[in-house]
């Protein structure tokens, strides 16, 4: 459905034939971590986030899952390798030579 408060004429996955499901019936401004994120949009209040309508939950436990402007470093040093599965791996890859 299309937005009629924040982005009229808007496609919104937050508008439903009641109005705008978001908490306080509208969407929030973005906050300062949004800043360079490719899904924020220019509304009638300000920037808005056009994945999520309160920004600032998304922020705050951490990085936004929908941020494009951040990456999460993945850490390779904890990888745990099953002995088992490991070795009957190996062994498969034996048989076929």
């Amino acid at each position: 459905m299309q937005c009629e408060t924040v982005l009229p004429g808007t496609e919104c996955t937050f508008w439903k034939k009641s109005g705008c499901s978001a908490e306080g019936g509208s969407c929030q401004v973005v906050v300062e971590q949004c800043q360079g994120c490719e899904r924020i949009v220019k509304g009638s209040i300000g920037e808005v986030c056009t994945s999520y309508p309160q920004p600032s939950t998304k922020w705050a436990t951490g990085l936004c899952n929908f941020a494009t402007h951040k990456k999460v470093d993945l850490k390779s040093n904890d990888v745990r390798v099953n002995p088992l599965k490991a070795a009957k791996r190996a062994a498969a890859g034996k048989k076929k030579k």
